[in-house]
């Protein structure tokens, strides 16, 4: 479900398992309180992921913290960047997506072309093997969905996410993979390789992520 790892006097860094929702869903305690029962601390989540998507999330461990973490994320401060994989072709192999996110039906989202307030990332690519394609996405905003609609934008939706025209799969294959920030006179940066998914387990992903360079 979740791995804790690393502990911090003001933050917690968690490595999500996918199809855990953040919150309290149906009965069902969500990332955070699943965490807050295990640890006993009153934790902030600064950030959030999607259910679907594992990896890097952080909780803050004090109100101060909290501040100064999302203060971070809201000026653009956080570097943060997501693996994904699909085994469609896209319209292009790196480069900037850009555009407004406007709703769509079903609590989906669609990309348009104005440019009033938009979700911007940048992402980059290399084959994995025949008819399967890593991707890494640098988001410099954090709309909903904003990957999600991204890759799909470009004809590249991801394996598993089936909302957005993913073929099924065993997984959403959207993985967060690095963050790095400051806190204080303090940096840090944490990696986080995927290990849940059958295709993020294949041999061929280790070199497709090593090509990807920094």
């Amino acid at each position: 479900m979740y791995r804790i790892l690393s502990q911090h006097k003001d933050f917690m860094v968690i490595n999500k398992g996918p199809g855990l929702g953040m919150h309290d869903e149906a009965g069902e305690p969500g990332l955070v309180n699943l965490v807050r029962a295990e640890t006993g601390l009153e934790l902030y989540p600064v950030h959030r992921l999607d259910k679907m998507t594992s990896g890097l999330l952080l909780l803050a461990r004090t109100p101060e913290a909290n501040r100064a973490l999302s203060m971070g994320f809201a000026e653009r401060r956080v570097s943060k960047q997501y693996l994904a994989l699909s085994d469609s072709k896209p319209k292009k192999k790196q480069g900037w997506i850009k555009g407004d996110m406007q709703k769509g039906r079903g609590g989906s989202w669609m990309l348009a072309r104005t440019q009033d307030n938009p979700a911007i990332s940048w992402f980059d690519s290399n084959p994995v093997r025949e008819g399967l394609r890593l991707y890494r996405i640098k988001p410099q905003t954090g709309k909903t969905h904003q990957i999600r609609v991204a890759l799909k934008s470009i004809g590249a939706p991801i394996l598993g996410d089936e909302r957005y025209g993913g073929t099924a799969a065993d997984r959403g294959y959207l993985h967060a993979w690095r963050l790095s920030f400051s806190l204080g006179e303090e940096a840090f940066d944490f990696v986080c390789p995927p290990d849940e998914g059958q295709l993020f387990l294949i041999p061929e992903l280790h070199g497709a992520i090593a090509g990807l360079g920094e």
